[in-house]
């Protein structure tokens, strides 16, 4: 994972997956993201679109201005922040 760029993401995607490698923690820390796709059959995905818009999705967010970035570091480090911290650039 060395090789994926600060804030890249790696996805593993296989019906037959070999385990993960094992790797240094000092890879992640540069805010890679490692994500792993569940592999369904298609009546799986016909089923699940199927009920999919009756399953209610909340999407939450905690917004700051660009300005409050330290208030939104502070807040996200002290597990203030709700769903995903955004940075309103306006």
């Amino acid at each position: 994972m060395s090789w994926v760029d600060k804030g890249g993401t790696v996805v593993c995607a296989g019906i037959h997956m070999s385990d993960v490698p094992s790797f240094p923690y000092s890879i992640l820390w540069q805010e890679r993201f490692l994500r792993s796709v569940a592999n369904l059959t298609r009546k799986d995905g016909e089923i699940f679109l199927e009920i999919a818009p009756g399953v209610p999705v909340r999407t939450e967010i905690t917004a700051y201005q660009l300005s409050n970035e330290n208030q939104a570091l502070n807040d996200w480090r002290d597990g203030k922040v709700r769903g995903a911290g955004v940075l309103v650039m306006n």
